[in-house]
């Protein structure tokens, strides 16, 4: 790489996610050690990930830019194919508002900069864009603070023990009937996140089935205390609803007409000519 100009680079990738399109040499790695062949693509896809993020490091050291570049990795919802088998001890996976299908990770690595810790602290992904604007210094117009909902993280990446003001989060699968109102779907997997409980609702209905979990000693979310807590779960609940009646009118679109195809599949076949044969599931042997 030449040069000092300063650089931004975002690589998403689609791993570990359907269609389980691995490379034989990697879900080879796992073959005997998992229950099923879709468990075994499933960690080959992320041991891939490793793989690269390994190369990418190794190549910003061979550059001699390690320590003045910010690798940030995240995810961004909760398992799918692994969690049968690995889960970090939390309920749910990826559509359920438990830990198990909103907790994501995020790692910060700057060696020049930030040195090795854990942070406790309860963030978002809705804080990487102010994180990022501190950092690189840039200087954001009252129209774009206005609509900014996080913070900056740089406070905890320099020191991840200081102090951190209280916040509520909330989490909302975002699914209902097409020709039906949101409130419909107001209270259908939904979540309110505090540093100590966790509020949830699974309801199938129109109203709030909720159950309250103390985060602090049960990361696993097995024992409901929601009626031994009238209080925290009425105070949690007051916050949805405030938070439920900002969103609503923002949704402009909720009403707009279907696509006539999936855009993805529109670009697929712009670029490659055809869509990709579905694969032939094995018929059962009766």
């Amino acid at each position: 790489m030449k040069g000092k100009q300063p650089f931004y680079c975002y690589i998403p990738t689609n791993a570990p996610h359907t269609p389980l399109s691995v490379r034989p040499e990697d879900e080879a790695r796992y073959k005997d050690k998992v229950p099923g062949s879709n468990e075994a693509k499933f960690f080959g896809m992320i041991a891939n990930i490793d793989d690269n993020i390994g190369r990418l490091l190794s190549r910003l050291k061979e550059w001699g830019i390690e320590k003045d570049t910010l690798i940030v990795f995240m995810n961004d919802n909760g398992g799918t194919g692994g969690v049968n088998i690995f889960n970090a001890g939390m309920r749910g996976a990826k559509v359920t508002p438990f830990l198990g299908g909103t907790r994501a990770s995020s790692f910060w690595r700057w060696p020049g900069t930030l040195k090795p810790a854990d942070c406790t602290k309860l963030t978002a992904h809705i804080d990487f864009f102010s994180t990022i604007a501190e950092i690189a210094g840039a200087t954001l117009p009252d129209k774009a603070m206005k609509q900014i909902e996080g913070r900056s993280l740089v406070p905890l990446l320099e020191n991840p023990a200081t102090v951190w003001p209280s916040r509520t989060l909330f989490t909302h699968v975002g699914r209902w009937a097409k020709d039906a109102p949101p409130e419909t779907g107001k209270y259908v997997n939904c979540s309110v996140r505090t540093a100590d409980y966790h509020l949830v609702s699974i309801s199938k209905k129109n109203q709030p089935e909720w159950m309250l979990f103390n985060l602090r000693n049960d990361h696993g979310e097995q024992n409901d205390i929601a009626a031994q807590n009238p209080q925290v779960v009425g105070e949690m609940q007051g916050a949805y609803e405030e938070w439920w009646q900002s969103v609503v009118p923002m949704l402009v679109n909720e009403k707009a007409p279907l696509a006539a195809e999936n855009p993805f599949w529109t670009l697929y076949k712009k670029q490659f000519g055809s869509l990709p044969e579905k694969p032939q599931r094995a018929k059962s042997k009766k």
